[in-house]
Order: C-alpha cells, then sequence, then structure tokens
C-alpha cells in the first residue's frame, strides 16, 4: 500500500529557462547512477533479503528514490517549460532532446542515451547488492556534485544540495543495514 502526499521532498521553484542545464541535470532521471535506477534497484532487491529490518530500508529508501525522480522532474520541467525557440536552437544538444520529445520529460543520459535496465543491478546475494547499493550512492552523489560544478543557478543549486546530502544519507543507512546483517 503506498500513500502518496501531493507535495515535494524538497520545494523546486527555478525562476529562468535553461535548456543546457536540464541537458545535464535529466542524467540523475535516467542516467546510470540516476534516481529511476536506484529505486528499481532497491525495491526489487528487498525481495531477495532475508532480514525484515534491511528490506524495510531498501523498502524506505527505494521510495524515497521516486520521490527524488519526481524533484528532478520537476526542476528538467522547470528550466524548459517556457523556452523560446530561439533558445531551443542555440543548444544543439538539447535541440535534438527537444525534436524527440518537446519539454516532455523522458528519462535519459545527459550523453543523450535513454534509461535501460541494464544500467543497474540487482544479484539476490544480499552482501554483493548493498555493497551495489553504497556504491550506487556514492556515484550519485559524485554526479550531483559534478552537476553543482557546472550549475551557477542558486535555485538549481538549492535541490541539487538537498539532493546530494540524501545520497550520503542513504550511503550511510546502507553501511548501518550491512552492519545489521553481520550481526
Amino acid at each position: 500500500m503506498w500513500i502518496y502526499e501531493k507535495k515535494l521532498q524538497h520545494p523546486v521553484k527555478i525562476a529562468k529557462a535553461d535548456p543546457v542545464m536540464a541537458k545535464i541535470i535529466i542524467t540523475q532521471l535516467g542516467g546510470p547512477d540516476g534516481e529511476l535506477g536506484a529505486s528499481m534497484r532497491y525495491l526489487n532487491q528487498r525481495y531477495a533479503m532475508p532480514n525484515d529490518k534491511v528490506k524495510a530500508a531498501l523498502t524506505d529508501i527505494g521510495t524515497e528514490e521516486l520521490a527524488h525522480m519526481e524533484m528532478i522532474a520537476s526542476i528538467v520541467h522547470q528550466l524548459t517549460r517556457n523556452l523560446t525557440d530561439e533558445q531551443v536552437k542555440a543548444d544543439p544538444g538539447f535541440a535534438a532532446y527537444f525534436v524527440d520529445h518537446t519539454a516532455g520529460i523522458y528519462p535519459t543520459a545527459a550523453s543523450g542515451f535513454p534509461w535501460s535496465a541494464s544500467s543497474m543491478q540487482v544479484k539476490g546475494d544480499v552482501i554483493a547488492d548493498l555493497n551495489e547499493d553504497m556504491a550506487a550512492e556514492q556515484k550519485a552523489r559524485v554526479t550531483y556534485d559534478n552537476i553543482l560544478r557546472l550549475s551557477d543557478d542558486p535555485d538549481v543549486n538549492n535541490v541539487i544540495k538537498f539532493l546530494r546530502e540524501r545520497e550520503i544519507v542513504h550511503f550511510q543507512r546502507f553501511g548501518e543495514a550491512m552492519e545489521v546483517l553481520r550481526q
């Protein structure tokens, strides 16, 4: 059973359009270290998890990753919702995306490759999966660090910093889950 609260986990209020930044940030939706892969990974790994406490952590974090997908999609939408034709034409990378998706949200990497389940791993071995999860959270943190290095928009940076901090918390929770399994 799911209870959905109709508000974002952290507010997203982007003031200015920026197709270049949208094309970069969308990697955290559909890129190899993005929120879509993370949510699918954790929500599917829980079925092979014999420990209820760790299964609950996978469920909690996987569900939170769905909320992060919503935040990333909101950022991309707000960065692209009022683009002029000149803004679209000025960035050939975004223009190619625009031709296929207009300003719709399509899970893809910044490189243009669409999301694929092949970018995630579920092994069914609890130690292997939790190590993969910890590595995934660190890779997502690095991606958020890279976005912050490229962004000069305080509205964008506010949300990205929040998401980056949540990756650190998730890494810590997976470390705690590993300790639970070792006991």
